[in-house]
């Protein structure tokens, strides 16, 4: 419980809680319905949304519950969502991350979530980590630790009311995405990401998933079968942001809008951004290269060298230039800088952007043995397109949000797909939140939900 309490606000640092009142007290409602029905009823569970578009849900121990609106986005009904809540309070009755942790590890109870590029620069920029949860949140605790939780928590759907087989339709729908990112990922070169605790431990047809399924029901034999209000579950989600949030900016392809600060960078063509709460990631194809945009906050009225060589204690930068970014109405500075990455050693190139009273840090570096000169060429270009957020491009940094509709006829995807805003791969993703991949149709009459 001491545990849970103290990271409990790294979570939400880390993360940002999706602040829509109905989606959370919705969210509540049914976590807290299932954890009264749980072997730790005693304990104060607190459910969250966090206001990110990752596929995931973790809990902390003493009864901390997370689930991400990016998860939310691919259920389609109250059933399944009680049965991600469910699985992670089975986590927390188990008391599965107290017993991952030994007297060595507990003490260390951290994580590194996004740092992709790890650099060592002068004395006080260098690792910037930041330790919130175990490695077992994001990558599962192990098929039997799964197991048992998907096992108490098809329990705790039976107690409550509700089918225990919405863990199987749950574990479906999550097997498609997974398959999805796997091979988009696979095409950007990097590496997807999924909830842990559908994928790490289940195979298609796991016959021993089916067995604790189907002993759930013996358990409440009284509880009779829910009828879950659909009509509550997409009021809850309508309107939802899918994707990006305003607030940590929205991705479009290789290009990066953020109203609330401002400004718009275009990344080389090709490269796929992972946007975190307090940096940008950029990645080119096949991890040939990587670069991360920070920002920091100008307290004196110094150049940008200056800033570099002061505030961030880089000594010893070479080949620096000014640089005037935008439309030429912003300062700036870029020079070479020897770093230490997970893959051995490299030369970066380190761009310092102000913008107002904000000076943006954008570090990059090929992947050692790569084509360093055309890597730092790009980079370069990154940095001098930099520029404030244009009239035009602001509808470009309003967020996706996700509609319920009911279909007056029968639809394809491939119609619905003309008619979205959603960027890269729209049909293959409505397929995707409506359960219809990778074939099916929406008849007359039915709801969907479709993203604009």
């Amino acid at each position: 419980i001491a545990m849970g309490r103290q990271y409990h606000p790294q979570i939400l640092r880390e993360y940002g809680e999706y602040e829509e009142p109905r989606l959370r007290d919705y969210v509540n409602d049914i976590g807290q319905r299932l954890a009264a029905q749980s072997h730790r009823s005693d304990l104060v569970y607190r459910f969250t949304v966090l206001d990110s578009a990752e596929v995931n849900a973790f809990a902390l121990p003493g009864g901390y519950i997370y689930i991400t609106r990016g998860l939310i986005g691919y259920m389609n009904s109250e059933a399944e969502l009680a049965a991600v809540l469910g699985h992670e309070i089975g986590h927390v009755t188990a008391r599965h991350s107290v017993r991952q942790q030994t007297a060595s590890t507990a003490a260390s109870l951290a994580y590194t979530l996004g740092s992709i590029l790890v650099p060592e620069i002068g004395g006080n920029v260098g690792q910037n980590v930041y330790g919130v949860v175990s490695g077992a949140l994001l990558s599962g605790y192990g098929r039997e630790m799964e197991l048992e939780a998907d096992g108490l928590g098809a329990e705790y759907l039976a107690r409550t009311g509700y089918d225990a087989r919405a863990i199987l339709d749950v574990l479906g729908t999550l097997k498609a995405q997974e398959q999805f990112a796997s091979q988009v990922a696979q095409a950007e070169g990097r590496e997807p990401q999924s909830y842990h605790g559908l994928f790490a431990s289940h195979p298609d047809n796991d016959t021993r998933l089916q067995e604790v399924v189907g002993k759930a029901t013996f358990l409440a034999p009284d509880a009779g079968t829910a009828a879950p209000d659909q009509a509550a579950f997409r009021a809850a989600t309508d309107g939802m942001v899918f994707g990006d949030s305003a607030k940590q900016g929205i991705r479009r392809g290789n290009r990066f809008y953020h109203a609330d600060m401002g400004f718009a960078v275009t990344f080389p063509e090709g490269w796929a951004l992972k946007n975190l709460p307090d940096r940008l990631i950029a990645v080119a194809p096949q991890g040939k290269a990587s670069a991360q945009l920070t920002v920091e906050d100008i307290n004196k009225r110094i150049p940008p060298e200056q800033f570099i060589r002061d505030r961030l204690g880089v000594k010893n930068l070479s080949g620096g230039e000014a640089i005037d970014a935008g439309d030429g109405d912003l300062p700036g500075y870029s020079g070479l800088i020897e770093l230490n990455s997970r893959r051995g050693r490299t030369v970066g190139r380190l761009s310092v952007i102000y913008l107002d009273d904000k000076a943006f840090v954008l570090l990059g570096a090929p992947l050692p043995g790569s084509d360093a000169s055309a890597a730092h060429a790009q980079l370069l270009e990154t940095a001098r397109g930099f520029h404030r957020l244009t009239a035009a491009e602001r509808k470009l940094a309003e967020p996706l949000r996700i509609t319920w509709r009911q279909a007056n006829k029968n639809l394809s995807y491939d119609e619905l797909a003309r008619d979205s805003r959603i960027p890269g791969y729209p049909e293959q993703e409505l397929r995707l939140i409506n359960s219809d991949y990778p074939e099916g149709s929406l008849t007359r009459g039915e709801w969907y939900k479709t993203v604009q």
